[in-house]
């Protein structure tokens, strides 16, 4: 299957190339999860219609609209940056017009990961190494708090994980490595290319 093979079943706009970048330290140039990786990950992750999964730095949210097709799960995009966002709800109107139950399950924020409030039902949360490693440790933290006061079985999915996030994890957190989803040939060719599930303990 080629990238735009899923755009067009999910009637969306995920593959033209981004030639808008936010120019900054802490916030990493958007690029979508290769539909490929994903086929991979949700071959050997499982996910649920109870789930509630949020994806940091969604841009156009092809992760949000995959997710919602394959396991009809509530999935929460957030998005610094308004013209991605402006994008990812063009997207949703595209989407929702062929499946036309899904529209409750699809949200989108506009805002820094740092300041979305994470909700008592999230309980999977996407990264693609959107920001630095100093924006995740807030974001873990807000996690962290959250899950104070409403206690549930936590999941963070890292792909293409960077050092600085598995060391902050293993060495400062309470998350265990559950589960590794590395991607083939890509895996071999590069080790970077794989999934992380962490769950909270």
């Amino acid at each position: 299957m080629n990238e735009q093979f899923y755009d067009k079943l999910l009637n969306i706009r995920t593959c033209e190339e981004q030639k808008r970048f936010y120019k900054s330290f802490h916030y990493h140039p958007y690029e979508p999860t290769p539909y490929s990786a994903l086929e991979t990950l949700f071959n050997q992750y499982e996910v649920t219609s109870s789930d509630q999964i949020v994806d940091f730095g969604c841009g156009k949210g092809r992760l949000n609209f995959f997710i919602e097709h394959l396991f009809q799960a509530t999935v929460i995009g957030i998005e610094m940056n308004n013209i991605f966002y402006e994008e990812a709800l063009v997207n949703l109107e595209g989407y929702v017009r062929k499946k036309k139950n899904s529209r409750e399950r699809i949200h989108f924020y506009n805002c820094l990961a740092e300041e979305y409030k994470i909700g008592s039902k999230d309980n999977r949360f996407y990264f693609f190494n959107p920001f630095s490693i100093q924006i995740f440790r807030k974001v873990i933290n807000n996690i962290l708090c959250s899950v104070e006061h409403a206690q549930r079985k936590v999941n963070l999915i890292l792909y293409y994980p960077s050092e600085d996030y598995i060391y902050f994890l293993e060495k400062d957190t309470s998350f265990e490595l559950k589960q590794e989803v590395r991607l083939g040939v890509k895996y071999e060719q590069n080790p970077s290319e794989r999934f992380l599930i962490y769950e909270l303990k």
